[in-house]
């Protein structure tokens, strides 16, 4: 019989809705019946498109003889952690504190009161070097439970009180500023000292797209002419879109490469890394003309309303990294790999022969079981281009017949709102009106759907229902952002007061007096502690992304109060900007917008002609 997460929205709720484990929703009920019970709670974050959430879903919550015990000795609690980034976030920070690392799925062991007490990421169903089964973890957490209780407690009540500590962002003054030119040129020297010149990006396996320190590194550019800010966005761009981390096909990014290279991906797609790439290179296209730079911005957006549009006009989240191969498995990459005979099955000989040299693929392969990824190992080199048009149209209908990978449906606010200002600006560069009707489509979504008529909104939507989960500080920001961008290309000003009214939520539920940023409003649910953190993740952190648009918004209407609480929340970056530039990218990019800007441009001409 299908279990209490049968009744949710979210498609990774779903997913676990037909396991034995008898899962309840992150909910107050739930954490009643564990202290009516007697017992603790496990706690299990995941999200849709996560490789290793199936695995462990498959190996331990999908067999009777653990999901008996769990039952028996647990309460067991199910959450998305982009349903609920603010739980995800609380026992994140308290997993890397205890572990030293992260990652999902995250299963957390939790008082009844919610405090963690045990922590880890993917346990196998069997004992491997260095790492317990998950019956042993099960196990020996219920015993140390069962005999040890008060001293569980005990370290509980520490760890969240250390948690309690961490509070509260130092900025380093009594009178915090924001970033001036040689703060900025501090953090353009620590990301030049971590640039890869030879593969591109920053720093080693896994290489993560760096969407926002590219960003920062096109506006520093702008700004001051730096060759050397445009040349490693030039070459990373480059880099990315030759490698396999980008789909030679269909086009779009996976989520990251595996190695330095950017040769073999994680093959899931997010919508966040494709609006943010997107403009990057729509971005990079602007300062430099470059064609690539020009194609990759169009594939991409292409590739986001092709693929994750849905029905009511919004975004989906994700695409999943697994599919069936064609013998019933499901198989990371098997959608998206090719060998020399699936070339030759699909070609013909001769094409095969060509295709195989253009896009690298070899009989050894560069992924699994001799399959290879393609990529662009020698770059736009010279080619028959009609031949290679052929080629693509050819091998992209073959792989349109192969099993898809899942789609999570669930539309996220503020991933909606990066899709938004990508697709408007993109549409706005490469004359494609299209992208910006579908953009406004998407806005009127989000304002529809997910906005009330006080300014707040919700996190998700799906199939045309908004969720139950109230937005964060990220939605409201991203929102806002895609809203003004939205205004600025086609001349709408509804769209500013839309934004204004978000942003006015902001100053009144989100901002501290001392102007830093809460990831939750004031009358959010109260978890072990309130979530608050200004850096970068896989997307702008909603602090910095909260900067950007309260400083947009303040040029577009001369509003000082914005512009003030902008500045004020700039001053993080001043105290990290030069420490951990790699991760808080949109904050360095906001404080360029800010030296730069804002420029007023007058237009002149006959005054007495209407036509003119």
């Amino acid at each position: 019989m299908p279990n209490r997460l049968a009744h949710e929205t979210s498609p990774y709720l779903l997913q676990h809705a037909e396991n034995p484990v008898d899962w309840w929703p992150w909910s107050d009920e739930a954490f009643e019946d564990a202290r009516r019970r007697g017992v603790p709670v496990l706690l299990s974050v995941g999200y849709s498109s996560c490789h290793w959430c199936h695995v462990m879903a498959h190996e331990s919550f999908e067999d009777k003889e653990t999901a008996d015990y769990l039952n028996a000795h647990f309460v067991s609690v199910k959450v998305d952690r982009e349903e609920r980034p603010d739980v995800d976030a609380v026992y994140m920070e308290a997993v890397q504190a205890a572990t030293g690392q992260g990652g999902w799925p995250m299963t957390v062991f939790l008082t009844p009161e919610a405090q963690p007490f045990y922590f880890g990421t993917y346990f196998p169903p069997r004992p491997r070097p260095g790492m317990p089964s998950f019956r042993q973890v099960l196990e020996g957490v219920s015993a140390a439970w069962t005999d040890r209780r008060e001293e569980v407690r005990d370290v509980a009540g520490r760890i969240v009180e250390d948690l309690a500590q961490r509070t509260g962002i130092a900025l380093g003054s009594d009178a915090p500023a924001p970033p001036g030119e040689e703060d900025l040129h501090a953090a353009l020297m620590g990301l030049t000292r971590e640039f890869d010149a030879t593969r591109g990006g920053f720093g080693g396996a896994p290489k993560f797209p760096p969407s926002m320190a590219l960003e920062f590194l096109l506006r520093h550019h702008a700004r001051t002419g730096s060759e050397g800010a445009l040349q490693m966005v030039s070459a990373t761009c480059e880099a990315m879109a030759r490698g396999g981390i980008y789909d030679q096909l269909g086009g779009g990014f996976a989520r990251y490469s595996v190695d330095a290279g950017w040769t073999v991906p994680h093959f899931e797609k997010m919508l966040y890394d494709n609006a943010l790439l997107c403009r990057v290179y729509a971005h990079l296209w602007r300062a430099t003309g470059s064609d690539l730079a020009r194609r990759v911005a169009l594939e991409t957006a292409d590739f986001m309303v092709r693929e994750l549009r849905t029905a009511q006009g919004g975004f989906a989240s994700a695409l999943d990294a697994d599919s069936d191969d064609g013998t019933g498995r499901h198989v990371e990459g098997a959608y998206y790999v090719w060998t020399p005979e699936g070339l030759r099955e699909t070609l013909g000989e001769a094409d095969a022969e060509f295709a195989a040299g253009y896009f690298g693929v070899t009989q050894e392969g560069t992924f699994e079981q001799g399959a290879s990824v393609l990529q662009l190992p020698d770059g736009e080199r010279p080619a028959d281009a009609s031949r290679v048009a052929s080629v693509r149209e050819r091998l992209l209908a073959a792989r349109e017949l192969r099993a898809r990978p899942g789609r999570d449906d669930k539309i996220v606010a503020a991933w909606n709102g990066l899709a938004v200002a990508a697709l408007a600006e993109t549409g706005a560069y490469f004359d494609r009106p299209d992208l910006v009707d579908v953009a406004t489509e998407a806005a009127e979504l989000l304002m529809r759907l997910h906005m009330d008529q006080r300014g707040r909104l919700a996190r998700t939507s799906l199939d045309g229902t908004a969720g139950g989960h109230a937005g964060v500080l990220e939605d409201y920001a991203d929102v806002a952002e895609g809203f003004l961008a939205l205004s600025a290309v086609t001349g709408d000003g509804a769209w500013v007061d839309f934004a204004g009214l978000l942003l006015d939520t902001v100053l009144t539920r989100f901002t501290a007096e001392d102007g830093t940023l809460f990831d939750t409003a004031d009358d959010a649910e109260a978890l072990i502690r309130r979530p608050q953190d200004p850096t970068d993740n896989a997307a702008p952190s909603g602090w910095t992304a909260a900067a950007g648009a309260l400083l947009s918004y303040a040029a577009i209407t001369g509003s000082f109060r914005h512009r003030e609480a902008a500045e004020r929340a700039l001053a993080v970056v001043r105290a990290l900007g030069s420490r951990v530039p790699r991760f808080i990218g949109w904050g360095l990019a906001v404080a360029e917008a800010r030296l730069d800007g804002p420029r007023e441009v007058a237009v002149v001409g006959p005054g007495d002609d209407p036509a003119t």
